[in-house]
């Protein structure tokens, strides 16, 4: 890498200018990363260790809580030391791998969701067949099967940005490495990265979101058409509209940035939107749809009462 390029470490300018805000952005992130990690770590250790959640409901919600963490982990700490912190450079190797692990993470997250809506298709449409349909062998193959492609379709940007040549400004408008940013720095043609980043991060995103809605399509028309129980539907719709709900939070700001076409007056809207899917979704989809779940806030308040039991002995 170092003899394609005369750059060896990026400048992350951040998410503002004002040197001022830097503490205040510092605890404002800092407290949603601290949530981000106790919600999603609480969902996770529930999950693996009441025997009552070893479903495959649960097994994708694990992997999601388990995604949500490690996305975060990518970009906020080093956002977080760059508050704090006059020097704001990263090598160009930590640049790369930032990168990498941010789109792997990323789009095997935006694949998950609609494993997720299948698994709620089969449990609601057809729940005699389910424990025959969603065996552990298959939802082990599929859930192998997102990160795998994930992995690849990182490790095609990766690959093809750290192939480019940086012969002038290392200044990175941006809070982390990402392709969009690194692609207006490059020198020479940049035709092929774009192509790729639209078409293929394109497909990543539009087709899961695609398959989540049908999903959801097929749960409600179904619902309206064969179920007469007001508290069923309300309690199926219920679980929908949570779920779909983080679909949008992840799909749109996501398709926003990758399949619109790159413009420097959009720096700033970018900067936003990337925050709020890398940031804040992540430490609200605990909030949102897991532990709205009555399963989940049972377990919880089990292991809570075991937890103050153990303290009074």
């Amino acid at each position: 890498m170092s003899n394609q390029t005369s750059v060896t470490k990026f400048l992350l300018l951040g998410v503002t200018d004002i040197q001022e805000l830097n503490p205040i952005l510092f605890a404002i992130f800092f407290t949603i990363y601290f949530v981000n990690i106790t919600g999603n770590g609480a969902i996770l250790m529930i999950i693996i260790s009441d025997p009552r959640l070893h479903s495959p409901m649960y097994f994708f919600l694990g992997n999601l809580a388990c995604l949500d963490i490690c996305f975060s982990t990518v970009t906020v700490p080093k956002m977080l030391e760059n508050f704090l912190s006059t020097s704001k450079t990263i090598s160009f190797l930590g640049c790369i791998t930032q990168l990498h692990f941010f789109h792997f993470l990323g789009s095997t997250e935006a694949l998950l969701l609609p494993v997720m809506a299948f698994d709620r298709f089969v449990a609601i449409c057809k729940p005699l067949h389910y424990s025959v349909i969603m065996k552990n062998q298959l939802c082990i193959q599929m859930t192998v099967t997102i990160w795998t492609i994930g992995f690849l379709h990182a490790l095609l940007h990766s690959v093809m940005t750290s192939r480019l040549s940086f012969c002038g400004s290392n200044h990175i408008h941006h809070f982390f490495c990402d392709v969009k940013p690194l692609l207006d720095l490059a020198c020479g043609d940049t035709e092929l990265n774009l192509w790729l980043l639209n078409t293929v991060t394109g497909t990543i995103a539009l087709s899961p979101f695609f398959l989540t809605f049908l999903s959801y399509f097929y749960i409600i028309t179904y619902l309206f058409l064969k179920t007469r129980s007001c508290s069923m539907l309300h309690k199926a719709l219920s679980t929908c509209a949570s779920h779909f709900m983080v679909v949008i939070l992840l799909y749109v700001p996501v398709l926003f940035i990758y399949i619109r076409p790159s413009s420097g007056s959009a720096l700033d809207q970018d900067r936003v939107i990337a925050i709020m899917y890398s940031v804040v979704t992540p430490a609200l989809n605990p909030l949102i749809y897991t532990l709205r779940n009555k399963e989940v806030r049972g377990a919880l308040n089990r292991k809570m009462r075991r937890w103050l039991q153990l303290e009074e002995i």
